[in-house]
C-alpha cells in the first residue's frame, strides 16, 4: 500500500489530538489569508519546532558527557569510520557538512580535551588524520549509547509501525532535496 495512503488512513486517530503552536498559527493564517494553502507551512513548522526542542534535549545530554553537538558529532563520525577510528580533517568536514574553519575548531577543542590527536600518515608525510585518543573511544563509546536512548526517548510516542511511515516519508522529501 502506498506510504501516503498509510498515512492518510492513520490519520484518523489523530484527530482527536490536541492541539500545538502550528495550530494556532494556521488558524491565523486561514483568517488572514484564507485562500493560502498552509499545509507545507504546517509540515515544516512542526519539522522546525521538533528539530530545536530535540536539540536542546539532546544538547542537555552532550554536556552531561563535557561536550557539545559539534564536539559529538566529529567524536561519533570517527568511531564509526572503520580500522583506526580515523580520517582526514577534510573528510570530516566533508561527512559533517561545515566549514573546514568549524572543522579546524572542532578538532582544536577536541585536541585540548584529549580526546582526539593529529597523526601523520606513514607514508606520506603531506597527509594528517584525526585519530580518537583512548579517552575519546571511551567517551564516545558511552556518549553515544546514551544519545541513541534520548533519541528514542524523543520518538516514544509513535508505535513502530508509525516510525516506519514517518522514517519512510522524511527519506522520500531528503532524497528528492538532495537532487536539488
Amino acid at each position: 500500500m502506498n506510504l501516503v495512503l498509510i498515512f492518510v488512513f492513520y490519520n484518523v486517530n489523530i484527530i482527536n489530538m490536541s492541539r500545538d503552536n502550528v495550530d494556532l498559527i494556521i488558524e491565523q493564517w486561514k483568517k488572514e489569508i484564507p485562500e493560502l494553502d498552509t499545509k507545507a507551512m504546517a509540515i515544516l513548522g512542526r519539522l522546525k519546532r521538533i528539530t530545536k526542542l530535540a536539540e536542546r534535549r539532546l544538547g542537555d545530554n552532550f554536556s552531561k558527557f563535557g561536550l557539545n553537538s559539534g564536539e559529538f558529532d566529529v567524536l561519533a563520525t570517527l568511531r564509526r569510520s572503520v580500522g583506526e577510528f580515523k580520517l582526514k580533517p577534510t573528510e570530516l568536514y566533508n561527512l559533517l557538512m561545515v566549514t573546514s574553519g568549524a572543522m579546524t575548531n572542532r578538532i582544536d577543542t577536541l585536541e585540548k580535551k584529549g580526546l582526539v590527536i593529529r597523526v601523520d600518515d606513514t607514508e606520506d608525510r603531506r597527509t594528517i588524520y584525526v585519530k580518537l585518543t583512548e579517552e575519546g573511544l571511551r567517551l564516545i563509546n558511552d556518549a553515544v549509547y546514551e544519545h541513541v536512548s534520548v533519541e528514542e526517548e524523543i520518538i516514544a510516542i509513535l508505535t513502530e509501525e508509525e516510525k516506519e511511515i514517518f522514517n519512510s516519508l522524511l527519506r522520500k522529501i531528503s532524497l528528492d532535496l538532495d537532487k536539488l
